[in-house]
């Protein structure tokens, strides 16, 4: 079975090449899968397409017309994939629903503590032989209320974590987690969510729904000094919104694993050219702003799981057989 892989990095080959079945056969294609590279996919019966990657109807009918019956997506979400598009030209999707969901819930905790204690900057000062802790105030975790948003393996992965800390966690989710609520988690309106937050933390997936759920009019119920993290979809935070937040001080920390136009950023090396995106390098500007380049779930046992269920996915579409994992 031959499928071409797009978006693939130097990580992606050497994960596939260790951890896929030697009966699939990649070409691995360092572009993004678009209208423009779609062409590449021709002569393979599948794509396997990661976050950024093009997966409108556009794209999914040239698919088609190529031969393309089968669409591997090696990441969680599908925001990118146009589903009525799919069912209409009967092309399969099957997608890594559970990829070590405590990859993300760590590096989610780690972007709160290296907010909070300012180790970027810390890190920086003691190298110019700075030793001063003034601007390197924090607070304590414990007692400080955490707002999650969305607590499927993610959000209580991270939960699990917080409640180590002694934090005290309220929760939102369209279905409340019970063994969460027997550890004494809250679940709470999103907007008494918001009211009620010294840190919140987003963890559920883009849909319409939730579409620019940080907004204008979200940031006005939180507390002044608020602490927001986004390791889960760009989409879900207006980002001229936070930047009028973070100038009014209303958000007084904000940590991005994602961003809202990243494609055109994430996994490529742009240090030695122009970013042309004003909206990105005005958060650059801001002291109390971390951002990690979609990070969150590049450890190897992540990309080990990702690779072992794609590889499944795509045997069991070769063997016409179901794995549960199909859009």
């Amino acid at each position: 079975m031959k499928v071409a892989l797009f978006s693939a990095k130097k990580y992606d080959q050497q994960s596939f090449s260790q951890w896929a079945s030697a009966r699939l056969e990649f070409s691995y294609f360092d572009t993004r899968l678009d209208i423009s590279s779609v062409a590449l996919a021709e002569g393979h019966d599948a794509v396997c397409c990661f976050v950024n990657d093009d997966l409108s109807a556009p794209v999914l009918e040239a698919l088609q017309q190529q031969g393309v019956r089968m669409v591997a997506l090696r990441c969680a979400g599908f925001n990118n994939v146009d589903l009525d598009a799919v069912r209409t030209l009967g092309i399969r999707v099957a997608r890594v629903p559970a990829y070590s969901p405590e990859a993300v819930a760590e590096h989610t905790v780690a972007m709160i503590l290296c907010l909070n204690r300012k180790l970027h900057k810390a890190y920086n000062r003691v190298r110019d032989d700075n030793f001063a802790l003034d601007g390197l105030l924090g607070f304590n975790l414990h007692g400080k209320t955490v707002g999650l948003i969305g607590t499927g393996k993610i959000g209580k992965a991270t939960a699990r974590i917080l409640l180590g800390f002694g934090c005290r966690l309220v929760c939102h989710d369209i279905e409340p987690d019970t063994d969460l609520q027997q550890l004494g988690v809250s679940y709470l309106p999103l907007e008494d969510l918001f009211v009620q937050s010294d840190i919140i933390s987003l963890h559920c997936p883009l849909t319409p729904q939730t579409a620019h759920l940080v907004n204008d009019s979200s940031l006005m119920l939180m507390k002044d000094g608020v602490m927001l993290i986004n390791t889960s979809r760009g989409g879900l935070v207006d980002t001229k919104a936070v930047i009028k937040g973070l100038k009014s001080r209303k958000i007084g920390y904000l940590g991005l694993d994602v961003y809202e136009q990243e494609a055109d950023l994430f996994f490529r090396d742009l240090s030695e050219q122009l970013i042309d995106d004003e909206v990105f390098k005005r958060l650059l500007t801001f002291p109390n702003v971390l951002i990690t380049g979609h990070q969150a779930f590049f450890t190897q046992e992540a990309l080990q799981q990702i690779c072992q269920t794609t590889s499944d996915n795509l045997l069991a579409f070769a063997e016409n057989r179901l794995t549960g994992t199909e859009l």
